[in-house]
């Protein structure tokens, strides 16, 4: 249970230096993937709702800290948006990538929508083809693309993780 804990840990920091530094060089059309949004939907799709909670709320309180204009904004799009989707935790399956993708991309059009109303909607911003064109759709692909990896490789330690923790209480 603590290793469980301490590799999600290790993971969303991870997560959140290769967002902030790595990928800060790598941008294509001026867009990063959202390491952290993908890290807190796969935890949740994994996991449940309870840990989509709880690692939303801290990849959100990293993005926050690191770029936020408002403390708890990020921090609450990426808890609620791992809330929903630890429901689908119940038609989980080990093998497909066609659930976690689509998660992932609806995830990131609901983060980039629910940003631009809370930033910039509410400024009286109203351009919103331009943000969505130039913003959310590059977004939306890059993390998709990304998020697949960082998926698959999240599942594999769960499982690994998993085995063990079998294995120790054989």
């Amino acid at each position: 249970m603590i290793k469980k804990k301490l590799a999600s840990l290790l993971v969303v920091i991870l997560a959140f230096l290769l967002q902030t530094t790595v990928f800060q060089k790598l941008a294509l059309a001026d867009v990063v993937p959202n390491f952290l949004l993908v890290v807190a939907v796969s935890y949740a799709y994994l996991r449940g709702r309870t840990s989509g909670i709880l690692i939303g709320f801290f990849c959100g309180l990293l993005l926050d800290m690191g770029y936020g204009s408002v403390i708890g904004l990020y921090a609450l799009i990426i808890m609620s948006i791992g809330f929903v989707v630890g429901f689908c935790q119940k038609i989980y399956f080990r093998q497909g990538l066609i659930l976690p993708a689509i998660l992932i991309v609806v995830s990131d059009l609901v983060y980039g929508i629910y940003y631009y109303i809370t930033e910039f909607l509410v400024r009286a911003r109203l351009n919103f083809g331009f943000y969505f064109l130039h913003r959310i759709l590059p977004e939306v692909l890059y993390t998709a693309l990304a998020g697949i990896v960082v998926y698959r490789l999240i599942a594999a330690l769960e499982h690994a993780l998993s085995l063990r923790r079998e294995e120790d209480t054989l």
